[in-house]
């Protein structure tokens, strides 16, 4: 698909981002070998700021940086919210993750979503009125 136009490597981000912390990880084109690793906290000082957007940017072009360092030049992007049964909307940090990475002159390939899904799994905790709030 891309090998007679690429001159570099393609590498996976997996893009982690819930609305506590965004976390990204990325891989080589079979997620095998980690290449860089690196979540929101990181680089702020308070718990409530690791899931912001700053932090996620930060992170992003932290990862980015170690990415290209050793030899990734394209990106295929996978977004990720907790889903399951818990939300299923990524936080605030996955786009500005995603402006990180495309900010850092990696090509971006694919950006899609990872999310999981249940196909009627597991109940939602709380009582069998709901939760009374």
């Amino acid at each position: 698909m891309y090998s007679s136009e690429r001159k570099g490597k393609i590498g996976v981000a997996h893009i982690y981002s819930s609305f506590n912390d965004t976390i990204v990880h990325i891989t080589d084109i079979t997620g095998a070998e980690t290449i860089a690793r690196y979540s929101g906290g990181m680089f702020v000082d308070a718990d409530r700021l690791e899931g912001s957007p700053y932090a996620a940017l930060k992170a992003a072009m932290a990862a980015a940086k170690e990415a290209q360092r050793k030899g990734i030049t394209h990106l295929i992007v996978k977004v990720r919210a907790p889903g399951g049964i818990k939300s299923r909307i990524p936080g605030p940090g996955a786009t500005a993750a995603i402006r990180g990475l495309s900010r850092s002159d990696l090509i971006l390939i694919r950006v899609e979503d990872v999310t999981p899904i249940p196909h009627d799994g597991c109940r939602r905790p709380h009582g069998r009125r709901g939760r009374r709030v």
